[in-house]
């Protein structure tokens, strides 16, 4: 408990007297490491939120929350799938999709694509693709009708236009797979994507579902069935029921399983910032060890004096740990300040600076993402102040034993 004396000492010393105003120099320094240390932290990590949330929401676009497919990946009766699957609260809708592996080619280029066959009507109910669609509509896409829209990195590769003509190629197996024959369709590109994400946008297409299933030769069948559900997060618990009553050689994944790599990179990334910018913290925090035993030296003959008149060692270590505290609270509490009003508007200052200074910070040409997104999540502000404040409250102990352990004698022996 401090008492009001040690708080009224340490809050005198942390005004220098005239011929030794160096003392409070470095206090401010480390009060103002703090605070940048804390601010810049809450920005860093806010922004990496909001790229997590962006790269969510772009892969997402496209890809489903849960899918369920049969033995082979081929479902050869999907509507009882689906029906099945809508019956759960969570699931808010359901589509077929079949998905082939293959080559496109055009005028002697030859790319890599991965054709999925839509079902146009339900498609949107559980993706975002019509909304990316730049030239055509997904509408366009009629069972027998023969067309293709292509991602717009894959159309660029190829140097298909709305109207071309282009060759499907896939690998069809002969004598139990021992050799492989392609199996060509041709495709009119009726449109264009885009979505923001290599994934997609260099390497899929769509094609209706009936001529995706014709081209592989599976009339009638699909790969499996996509599913849209209310909240993303509980796909895993929704994958897991689902595959409890479907029979054994069915098999259920999910989007956190589809992309694992993904987000756990852009984790391992946030861990690292945040380690790297905590260690700012923490030097700025040490600071303040520094700061306390120049502290503790220069006033030496006083707390000599002090202990002569009665004030016990704990009074002492009192002293220097409140004038240690104060620059770890107000280092932190403005660093928030300051780190919360930057992560608030991350969006209008970063173009601001662009503009000042003519240059970006991440170009439209080389990024799919070319604005840094921010996500401000109040539970991380509160760990990263609490975790800053914890920092500078160690970092004042050894400074205050070194005080309390002073002994008057020895301390006015010159003086």
């Amino acid at each position: 408990m401090f008492r009001p004396l040690e708080a009224f000492i340490g809050l005198r010393y942390l005004r220098a007297r005239r011929k030794n105003q160096f003392v409070s120099f470095i206090s401010l320094m480390s009060l103002l490491g703090v605070m940048v240390g804390v601010a810049a932290l809450i920005v860093v990590v806010s922004v990496m939120n909001g790229f997590e949330n962006e790269l969510r929401q772009r892969l997402l676009s496209m890809t489903a929350h849960s899918v369920v497919t049969g033995p082979d990946n081929r479902l050869a009766d999907w509507a009882p799938i689906a029906d099945k699957a809508r019956k759960d609260p969570r699931v808010l809708a359901a589509a077929p999709y079949v998905e082939i592996q293959g080559m496109l080619a055009r005028e002697g280029s030859l790319r890599p694509a991965l054709v999925r066959g839509v079902l146009p009507e339900e498609e949107g109910k559980v993706s975002e693709i019509a909304g990316f669609v730049r030239q055509g509509r997904l509408e366009d896409l009629a069972p027998g009708g023969m067309r293709i829209i292509l991602g717009r990195l894959l159309a660029a590769r190829l140097g298909a236009m709305p109207g071309d003509s282009i060759t499907l190629m896939i690998p069809a197996g002969q004598g139990a797979g021992i050799r492989l024959t392609p199996r060509l369709r041709s495709f009119e590109v009726s449109g264009v994507f885009e979505v923001g994400m290599e994934e997609h946008d260099g390497l899929l297409a769509l094609v209706h579902l009936d001529d995706a299933a014709a081209a592989r030769g599976w009339p009638g069948e699909v790969s499996g069935v996509r599913l849209e559900l209310e909240d993303m997060f509980v796909a895993p618990a929704v994958a897991e029921t689902l595959r409890a009553g479907l029979p054994e050689d069915y098999e259920t994944r999910d989007w956190t399983q589809e992309n694992a790599s993904y987000f756990r990179a852009v984790r391992i990334e946030k861990t690292m910032m945040s380690i790297i910018l905590f260690l700012v913290v923490a030097v700025a925090a040490f600071n303040i060890v520094a700061t306390l035993v120049m502290v503790v030296t220069d006033k030496r003959p006083e707390i000599a004096i002090l202990r002569t008149l009665g004030l016990a060692p704990g009074g002492v270590m009192q002293v220097f740990l409140i004038q240690g505290l104060v620059i770890g609270v107000a280092g932190t509490v403005l660093g928030v300040g300051l780190g919360v009003l930057l992560a608030l508007n991350v969006e209008t200052l970063v173009p601001a600076i662009e503009q000042l200074f003519g240059f970006q910070f991440m170009p439209a040409d080389v990024y799919y993402i070319s604005s840094l997104p921010s996500e401000l999540r109040p539970a991380q502000v509160a760990g990263i102040g609490l975790l800053a404040f914890l920092l500078c409250a160690l970092s004042t102990l050894y400074p205050s034993f070194q005080a309390a352990a002073t002994h008057p004698a020895e301390a006015l022996r010159y003086e």
